[in-house]
């Protein structure tokens, strides 16, 4: 008996129903003959758009992957989705809107998709925030779909030395303290984005790329293949056989995605070396395909995993040195083989990650330096760690590599917008043993939660690295370094402790013990409470004025959704 296979199931109500003959006549102004009408329907959405060297070279994977789809007898559809520079917009009020661009990229993925009744979909991301929102809104439609992700950029080199986004913004705190001269800050602006592709180092977009590949939402190598890589080419022509696989047996993301899974990729992010956003985005996607999974989730599984990636920002080497070393499969073999991946998830290519993993060779440790024995890691114990206390006792997020010690205690340097912490830095008011408090930089309360790379690069710049600490209620870039602790909930808009805090006051962080504490007494606490300044800012109308109504804490993800657990 022949089985009946219903490739079709979703676009047949536009293509086939008698009642809908407008929907007809537009497909055939498309370019669609009668035989087109029974073949399924692939949505392409990418984030394409020139004004970032992240996204700027998308549409030509999106129209590479649209010949594949052709060419296995599917109709490809391709569509666009929007997204925001990280690194254009940083330090500016255009960063507000990065964070909350995740929202609008998953709402327009689940309007187009499901509205045009696309029977599978093959979504391009390429900078940060663009590879959660794809996967949210994936996940939300329930169709079969594969991510491409964009690729990574290559480094970039001045005086043989490697250059990279981050480069550039602690070349103006180098600057600034006369370590270089303009000339070779302006060479080093040149030269350190040499084409396209995401951010190089172990920041955003490639700690939720390798995310991605370890939750079996991509085919393996996506995450480590070079942008300019012509293998991110063959990774488009191949889609078409996998997506047609998916649809022949109804795996959608829901059957890929869950606890198991979502295991397996913060693990990887996490021996990486990972940045914090991974945080805010896997709360996000668990809370969107409704798997229970919390901040408490996340802080046994950095007890656990060391981080063993030396990659920048507190490392040395890029996602091409990864290339270079048989690309993401070949750590993710090795975490399978050393007990830490369950193997039996399911992926896109239809095969469980140890089917993926059977022919790649063992790591060697003997000719890279790049990844670490598991028995020799750079830290025992996970990077990202959940601290709670009197500052978060809703937790936050804090990136200790270890570099900078495990412990900070210092006096309160206070700061009620990043613009105002960046001038300090810049004009050498911060000394050894500040703890410098950006507030009133939450998702509610900028609103949109931006990042402080600005800062922290400044910080990096300026020599202070090892001798001051940073902590807010926004969040970090990726590029990140130093001692570092965000996403501190409550956040100072909603009444935090943060918002409490005054110059000069004892703060003190223990990333061993995972406390962050305000030392000062419970009934000097109630005093400042009753003189409390909970600012809030009048958007009368636009998107973050939206968005900020809508906005969960840091600690639920940040999401827009905000149904019950």
């Amino acid at each position: 008996m022949v089985e009946n296979i219903v490739y079709n199931r979703y676009s047949y109500t536009l293509t086939n129903d008698e009642y809908l003959p407008a929907s007809r006549a537009m497909l055939y102004a498309t370019g669609l003959n009668s035989k087109d009408l029974n073949k399924p329907q692939i949505g392409i959405v990418s984030n394409w758009y020139e004004g970032n060297p992240c996204n700027m070279h998308l549409n030509i994977l999106s129209k590479q992957t649209k010949k594949s789809i052709n060419k296995n007898d599917m109709i490809g559809y391709q569509f666009n989705t929007i997204g925001v520079s990280d690194g254009m917009t940083m330090g500016t009020p255009g960063m507000k809107y990065s964070l909350p661009s995740r929202e609008i990229i998953a709402d327009s993925i689940e309007s187009v998709v499901k509205a045009q009744h696309y029977d599978g979909i093959i979504g391009i991301p390429g900078c940060d925030k663009n590879i959660p929102g794809v996967l949210m809104g994936i996940i939300r439609t329930g169709r079969p779909s594969i991510i491409i992700y964009g690729g990574s950029i290559e480094s970039g080199k001045y005086k043989d030395k490697k250059l990279n986004i981050v480069s550039a913004f602690e070349a103006l705190g180098k600057k600034k303290i006369g370590k270089i001269s303009n000339s070779e800050y302006q060479n080093i602006i040149k030269k350190s984005c040499p084409g396209p592709g995401a951010c190089g180092g172990m920041y955003t977009a490639n700690t939720l790329s390798t995310f991605l590949e370890a939750l079996g939402m991509t085919l393996p190598f996506s995450s480590s293949c070079l942008a300019s890589n012509l293998n991110k080419t063959y990774e488009c022509d191949k889609i078409g056989f996998y997506i047609k696989e998916l649809l022949k047996k109804q795996i959608t993301p829901k059957k890929i995605i869950n606890k198991s899974s979502i295991t397996n990729a913060i693990t990887v992010s996490m021996a990486l070396g990972g940045s914090t956003n991974l945080v805010l985005h896997v709360l996000a996607i668990c809370k969107t395909a409704n798997i229970k999974f919390n901040i408490d989730n996340i802080k046994e599984l950095a007890e656990k995993v060391p981080m063993i990636g030396n990659l920048k920002p507190s490392g040395k080497y890029l996602m091409e040195d990864i290339e270079k070393i048989g690309g993401t499969p070949i750590l993710m073999k090795y975490l399978l083989n050393e007990g830490l991946l369950n193997g039996d998830c399911l992926t896109v290519t239809g095969k469980q990650i140890k089917e993926n993993l059977e022919c790649i060779p063992n790591i060697s440790f003997d000719n890279q330096k790049v990844i670490s024995t598991l028995y020799k890691p750079i830290q025992k114990k996970g990077h990202i760690r959940i601290l709670y206390g009197n500052i978060a006792p809703n937790g936050a997020v804090a990136k200790i590599s270890g570099k900078e010690g495990h412990c900070f205690k210092g006096t309160a340097k206070v700061f009620d917008s990043e613009l105002e912490a960046n001038k300090a830095i810049l004009k050498n008011k911060i000394k050894s043993g500040n703890v410098i408090v950006i507030r009133y930089v939450g998702p509610q309360g900028s609103p949109g939660m931006p990042e402080m790379l600005k800062p922290t690069s400044y910080i990096m710049g300026a020599g202070l690295g090892d001798k001051v600490a940073l902590i807010t209620d926004g969040r970090f870039s990726g590029g990140t370094h130093g001692f570092v602790v965000g996403h501190i909930t409550p956040e100072a808009t909603s009444g935090g402790v943060i918002a409490l805090i005054e110059d000069k006051d004892i703060i003190k962080i223990d990333a061993i013990k995972n406390i962050i504490t305000l030392k000062i007494s419970k009934k000097e606490l109630q005093k400042r409470y009753k003189k409390i300044n909970k600012k809030t800012k009048k958007l009368e109308q636009g998107y973050l004025s939206k968005y900020s109504q809508l906005v969960a804490s840091a600690t639920e993800g940040c999401i827009t959704d905000k149904r019950k657990k």
